[in-house]
């Protein structure tokens, strides 16, 4: 579904990306790992434009997405969230959903001034359809309630339910249990297997290594902007570049020594 090739990407004399190389299989969780300043984040920015990167290549469904704008990403199918919640906070959480929807309306604004009746048809079927994804992740119950006033859990479960209102085939993630308690997490992660299992392919990045080793199919690591491993969740955490990255190289060393060892 998602294929990248050589991505690089330079901030000054930072080397933030360096020959990033990955696939993304239709109807997988994908998970992006690492630590801190490891190059996540800007990979995803890549990915959607938000970055133009130096050299490499990406498609989507076949189509190139490097030099498009990020609405043109989303119309093609892939939405994302962001790592600091970007919510319309003075709006309400039904008003930030059909937001959302933008993408996939066909009024524009001849309709909206002469209020057309196809406008008004397709005005009521966005409201209504916020309204079932306000249900879908949760909070069908506080539709009419400003979106800064929500708990922080909700909040994240709203910027979800607005990407997934622009109709995605590939839903990013970006730290989307950042902040959560761990009853909070749970809710999460039914939420994105209830997603796959409707037919959205799930690329992920999180702190969270329970979750991530618990939820994702393959996992791919980054540290210093480069790849530094790929593979399902318990090959990646036997590698002892992994355990060295996360945990130093003592604990590489001890997990090779002693048999069945884990990170």
């Amino acid at each position: 579904m998602l294929q990248a090739q050589g991505l690089s990407k330079r901030f000054g004399g930072l080397q933030a990306l360096s020959d990033v190389s990955f696939q993304i299989r239709q109807g997988e969780i994908y998970g992006l790992i690492g630590p801190n300043g490891a190059g996540k984040t800007t990979l995803f920015n890549v990915l959607t434009s938000l970055y133009i990167p130096e050299s490499g290549t990406c498609t989507f469904g076949g189509q190139a997405l490097t030099g498009r704008k990020p609405h043109e990403i989303a119309a093609l199918g892939l939405a994302r969230t962001f790592q600091n919640i970007r919510l319309f906070g003075n709006l309400s959480a039904i008003e930030n959903v059909m937001i959302g929807r933008h993408i996939r309306t066909r009024g524009g604004v001849l309709g909206a001034v002469l209020r057309t009746g196809a406008t008004r048809r397709e005005e009521t079927a966005i409201e209504a359809r916020a309204h079932e994804l306000l249900d879908y992740v949760g909070i069908g119950h506080r539709a009419n309630d400003v979106a800064r006033s929500l708990p922080y859990g909700d909040q994240r479960r709203l910027e979800i339910a607005r990407a997934l209102a622009t109709e995605p085939k590939l839903l990013a993630l970006d730290e989307p249990a950042a902040g959560m308690n761990a009853s909070e997490t749970v809710v999460l992660r039914q939420l994105i297997e209830k997603i796959r299992a409707d037919g959205i392919t799930v690329l992920l990045i999180e702190h969270d290594m329970k979750l991530v080793m618990g939820l994702c199919d393959r996992v791919l690591v980054l540290e210093y902007g480069k790849v530094l491993a790929e593979g399902r969740p318990a090959e990646v955490q036997r590698n002892p570049k992994v355990i060295e990255a996360y945990l130093g190289a003592g604990a590489a060393h001890d997990a090779q020594t002693v048999p069945g060892g884990e990170a």
